[in-house]
């Protein structure tokens, strides 16, 4: 027996002239109202993620990054003596 995709319904109550104006901008790209806005909607979904998920940095920052990933600065004393604790805690268990 053939597997049938699931589908989610999805409803929204928007004024006359939204509707209008989707309607239109649906008709000028000839897509169906349904079409468009699945289509707007999947792209400003995308989008949002993107922001929220992918850090931007200015070329500046950039090589301040790359700076600092080539020339680590050596460790303090006190993260030296961290590790050594935690070695130590880690192989008595």
């Amino acid at each position: 027996m053939p597997s049938v995709p699931a589908t989610a319904r999805l409803e929204a109550r928007i004024s006359a002239d939204l509707h209008a104006m989707l309607k239109r901008a649906a008709e000028i790209q000839g897509r169906t109202l349904t079409d468009f806005v699945i289509s707007a909607a999947q792209d400003a979904a995308r989008r949002a993620i993107e922001q929220s998920e992918v850090i931007r940095l200015s070329l500046a920052d950039q090589k301040c990054f790359a700076q600092a990933l080539l020339a680590q600065p050596k460790p303090a004393p006190a993260l030296k003596r961290a590790f050594a604790r935690h070695r130590k805690l880690v192989r008595a268990e």
